[in-house]
């Protein structure tokens, strides 16, 4: 597992925050669907709870491929027993050597109340080196104005997931303010 920075690729339309601060783990992600240069959706969930609420997970990328990541990652879940970093790892493997999941075009971020966790079709499982992390076109911005929030303010992981993803609306034209947060305990 890498705790370096990697080049992230770019999904339009889709900003994705994970924040953990004090014992609190926050993911959160705008509603903005887009195809090609139009906005085709503003309402869209892509943070999703996984094993009972006990993992958090926000997708950017093809909405199906996402949602077929996301089962397999449960199942991966339930075979070692809720472990997000070891579910993540076979994931991930699996991920990059099955022909077909090959194809997928997502990126995941997984969290539980210890871990914050990237994942890509090339076969990563980032950990940061910092309690968050964004993807999507949007997530410098938002992971920009959440680091500032965390250096600067008493704000909650909740608080602050959501005003940053707020900030990167502004500024990211393929982000929009309709906000879900979801928020571990």
């Amino acid at each position: 597992m890498s705790s370096s920075s990697s080049q992230k690729k770019e999904w339009h339309g889709t900003t994705i925050l994970a924040v953990r601060r004090d014992g609190v783990t926050a993911v959160g992600g705008d509603g903005q669907i887009t195809f090609g240069d139009m906005a085709m959706k503003h309402g869209a969930e892509k943070v999703r709870t996984l094993r009972d609420g006990a993992v958090l997970a926000g997708y950017a990328g093809s909405a199906a491929d996402c949602m077929a990541l996301l089962e397999r990652l449960e199942a991966k879940l339930d075979e070692y027993n809720g472990q997000l970093q070891r579910a993540a790892v076979e994931l991930a493997k699996l991920w990059r050597m099955d022909r077909m999941l090959r194809r997928l075009e997502a990126m995941l971020i997984v969290a539980d109340r210890e871990n914050i966790l990237l994942m890509s079709g090339s076969g990563e499982v980032i950990r940061p080196d910092d309690p968050l992390m964004g993807i999507g076109s949007g997530g410098g911005y938002a992971e920009a104005a959440a680091r500032a929030m965390l250096d600067h303010s008493e704000m909650t992981a909740g608080e602050i997931c959501e005003a940053a993803l707020k900030i990167a609306a502004r500024l990211c034209i393929y982000t929009n303010d309709r906000i879900t947060v979801r928020v571990l305990e």
